[in-house]
């Protein structure tokens, strides 16, 4: 019998791509989704159990029934500027859900739990690349209450013996090559699908928010990672949790970063056209660069990207030009 492993939140963006690698290499993803966020037709891969991770007694319903020996928990509300907005649901969906989760699957006997963190736990950069030893000091609920959710793991690993793999992802960006996925946000927030629509005609034109950056064409630069990249790293973590990995955390980039121009660029490319941009002024609080130091996620897990911009702007248009909106 296959294994199963929960994948909360998988019919989400990067939780519905992680189902179909675990489906690939022999693993039965079961999804959890409350469907906020997710869409119910990216669950192809598995069984689907309609749930909150703030309600234990349903919680507790779906272990019993599936008897999972991982979890991946994706299921997290994400937007910055919406948690500036609304902090409170940021920090019951997010840090009490999740701490719901957790009690779930300890209690359940799952010793395996891989997490869904982000680079805003670190907060503005101070040096860079960003390495998983910089100082995390989070600007934004969004950030604040994953880096909770991380404290909260080290010290379920410490005191309760839980093994976890934190994943810190830079920009998630891309889909499934054949088009059965892909990126879908209500709204969207996101630079690569906005782009795209500017270029397909579906908005008004792309807005980039200050090009006098110290950086070499002067747009903010950014470490934009395939999500089929980021499925391998979550799948690797649960092969590594299961075979006695430790606790540890992880940054999941490439490495090399891309500027807004160059972006744009690779999108013109991509469709043929070029799209009506907009130079606008800075916003708080953006940094000129993120990019990710990689290298502990190869010396861990073997993992290194396999998609390069060309791939990551190419699959994209691919799932956006091809839905009816």
């Amino acid at each position: 019998m296959k294994k199963k492993v929960l994948v909360v939140g998988g019919a989400g963006y990067i939780g519905s791509h992680t189902c179909l690698l675990l489906a690939e290499r022999g693993y039965e993803p079961v999804v959890f989704d409350n469907f906020s966020n997710g869409h119910r037709e990216f669950v192809k891969w598995g069984p689907v159990e309609e749930g909150d991770i703030r309600n234990r007694t349903r919680l507790d319903e779906v272990f019993d029934l599936h008897k999972p020996v991982a979890v991946m928990h994706f299921a997290a509300l994400i937007e910055v500027g919406e948690s500036v907005k609304n902090p409170v649901g940021f920090y019951e969906n997010n840090v009490i859900g999740s701490l719901t989760l957790l009690a779930a699957a300890m209690a359940a006997g799952v010793g395996a739990f891989v997490f869904s963190s982000t680079c805003a736990t670190y907060g503005l950069p101070q040096r860079m690349p960003l390495d998983e030893l910089h100082p995390q000091e989070p600007i934004n609920p969004y950030g604040r209450t994953k880096w909770i959710v991380e404290q909260a793991l080290k010290d379920y690993t410490t005191y309760s013996g839980l093994r976890s793999v934190i994943l810190r992802y830079f920009n998630a960006a891309g889909a499934d090559f054949e088009g059965r996925i892909g990126e879908w946000h209500e709204p969207e927030t996101h630079a690569i699908p906005l782009a795209i629509d500017a270029a397909l005609g579906r908005r008004a034109g792309f807005k980039v928010f200050g090009n006098d950056y110290e950086t070499r064409d002067g747009t903010c630069v950014r470490d934009y990672i395939h999500v089929l990249d980021l499925a391998d790293a979550h799948v690797r973590a649960v092969d590594y949790l299961l075979s006695g990995g430790e606790t540890v955390a992880l940054n999941l980039g490439t490495g090399e970063g891309t500027t807004v121009k160059e972006l744009l660029d690779a999108v013109n490319h991509a469709s043929g056209r070029t799209m009506p941009v907009e130079i606008t002024g800075r916003r708080e609080g953006d940094s000129t660069v993120l990019v990710a130091d990689n290298a502990k996620a190869a010396e861990v897990l073997g993992w290194k990207p396999q998609y390069d911009l060309a791939d990551i702007i190419g699959s994209a248009w691919k799932w956006h030009s091809g839905r009816n909106h």
